[in-house]
């Protein structure tokens, strides 16, 4: 952190030190401000979770400038280039997307000087690149707030005029945004997204100039003769939009970019791109989320993939000014399985081969449920230390967090199916945990290269058959190779089998082992559940 400023001391350059203060400051002021921004979010979708996706997006770049800081002596354009970085890897939403371009766009200019001028100028360059990012710009979003900051301050001065200025038209624009949006206007809010901007203002006012400017309004303030209106303000009702929220980082080159752009705006709408350099965040809403994934891997690498059904999340964004008493966060692998989750009640983190969630993903999910007691569970035995380590985080915000320690989604779907939310706490985690220990799982993977295993030699493309983590089976044939599994775990006895199949298994195989189970072990029945692309072949439970 930079010093603070005495009475009456006012930055003349926004140095490195200034920089760092200004990241710091306005991860706590979207900290104070996340559960208010929340709960005015109905715009593009009233799913409750702007004030969270700008908090992890400035989490992000804060997080990039320390790093910067823990090794270095940065200037002003190291510094400025680290927070925009960041910002563009833990982009979350629409609006932190947003957020992501107008913090890389200010980094531009402020790379090449660091008084007024340049950063009035940062400013007009920030408004201009969000702008060109959102596919089909809307008025009385933070894209108008960002244009009336950099509008504000045209014309440059000290460093402490302009940010003045830039956070005094910003909020005078966000107080306008419900005439300018039908939808805020029915709500009686003002924009989520344009209410987070000027946090992140307000926080650069106070850098520099060692003054708190004057608090955003509490829940709106209209203009005019409409009265304000709490915070929690309902959702409004409207035609349904997309299904899936696709938000993910883009290796690919600029001509690659275009064409992305262009079939991603023919499948759904909220299209945000940001990005250069070789390096993109792809944001966009659609019906059909495996469509936009493909469409992002013909144009170059996709990774870090988040897909969010917004159904799933309805109810929880409905009222956010209220937490539930309980709820799961569940990890799971593929979008059948978090389809399936979510109908139980369960918050869902994706995990793809090769990309398990992070920790602030685990956290941001146990944020999303919005409970006062989570059930926690990770579903994969390498996630054991990062879920302790979100777990703790979020207790130390006041949430009571259980992790039980699953090791499988097969696991984790047992634990779920006795969850009962009405139980006490401790009896809940109690059920829940003795039911995911119930469970034995095998998952089947096909080799990529020749290795050692415990049970052998294999040679790349054999398929293995993993019993509780251990490979007990090498074959050549998938069905056969399965077979063999489920004898060997069947033969401990067992009540209920359940297949979790992805969408590259051949179709035969899991009416296969139906057929098998039901000859050879006549009290035990089978349930079968499709995982959806991303997922192992087939997993395997029997409790």
């Amino acid at each position: 952190m930079s010093r603070a400023l005495q009475p009456d001391e006012e930055l003349v350059e926004l140095d490195a030190a200034a920089v760092r203060t200004w990241c710091a400051r306005a991860l706590d002021a979207l900290g104070r401000e996340r559960e208010e921004i929340d709960a005015i979010n109905v715009y593009p979708v009233a799913d409750g979770d702007t004030g969270t996706n700008l908090y992890l997006t400035a989490e992000a770049a804060h997080q990039a400038v320390e790093a910067v800081f823990a090794s270095s002596a940065p200037d002003t354009a190291e510094a400025v280039r680290a927070m925009a970085h960041g910002a563009l890897l833990g982009a979350r939403g629409n609006s932190g997307t947003i957020l992501a371009q107008l913090l890389r766009g200010m980094a531009a200019v402020l790379a090449e000087g660091r008084d007024g001028d340049h950063l009035a100028r940062a400013l007009a360059e920030a408004s201009a690149a969000a702008r060109q990012a959102v596919a089909h710009p809307v008025e009385g979003t933070v894209l108008t707030v960002a244009a009336a900051a950099a509008d504000g301050c045209a014309g440059g001065g000290t460093l402490v005029e302009v940010a003045a200025r830039a956070h005094e038209r910003a909020r005078t624009a966000l107080e306008a945004t419900p005439r300018q949006l039908d939808v805020l206007g029915r709500a009686g809010v003002v924009d989520a997204g344009g209410r987070g901007l000027l946090a992140v203002l307000g926080a650069l006012v106070e850098t520099v100039s060692g003054r708190a400017p004057e608090p955003a309004p509490s829940g709106v303030r209209l203009l005019g003769d409409v009265r304000a209106v709490p915070a929690a303000a309902p959702p409004c009702d409207g035609e349904a939009g997309p299904a899936y929220e696709v938000i993910y980082l883009l290796e690919a080159q600029d001509a690659a970019v275009e064409l992305l752009r262009a079939r991603l705006d023919a499948l759904g709408d909220s299209l945000v791109v940001v990005g250069g350099d070789g390096l993109w965040n792809v944001h966009v809403h659609v019906d059909d989320a495996g469509a936009a994934v493909e469409a992002g891997v013909e144009a170059g690498r996709p990774h870090r993939i988040r897909i969010t059904h917004f159904a799933a999340d309805a109810a929880a964004a409905t009222v956010r000014g209220e937490r539930a008493q309980r709820a799961v966060v569940a990890v799971v692998p593929g979008e059948g399985l978090a389809g399936l989750c979510a109908e139980a009640g369960a918050t869902t983190v994706r995990s793809r081969p090769g990309e398990p969630p992070a920790g602030d993903e685990l956290l941001e999910a146990i944020r999303r449920a919005h409970a006062r007691e989570v059930v926690l569970l990770p579903n994969d035995t390498e996630l054991r230390q990062t879920a302790t380590a979100a777990a703790e985080r979020a207790r130390a915000e006041g949430i009571r967090v259980a992790l039980i320690p699953t090791r499988a989604a097969v696991q984790g779907i047992a634990a779920l199916a006795v969850h009962e939310p009405d139980r006490r706490f401790d009896e809940d985690v109690v059920a829940m945990t003795a039911a995911a220990g119930a469970t034995r799982y095998a998952e089947l993977a096909v080799a990529e290269r020749r290795s050692f295993t415990s049970a052998g030699v294999c040679q790349a493309g054999d398929v293995l058959g993993l019993i509780e983590g251990d490979v007990a089976v090498i074959g050549k044939d998938l069905t056969e190779t399965a077979r063999t599994v489920l004898d060997r775990m069947l033969s401990a006895g067992g009540e209920l089998v359940t297949l979790v199949v992805a969408d590259d298994t051949p179709p035969g195989l899991a009416p296969d082992l139906e057929r098998h189970v039901r000859r050879g072990y006549l009290a035990v029945d089978t349930t079968t559940y499709h995982a959806g692309a991303g997922a192992p072949p087939l997993l395997i439970g029997v409790e």
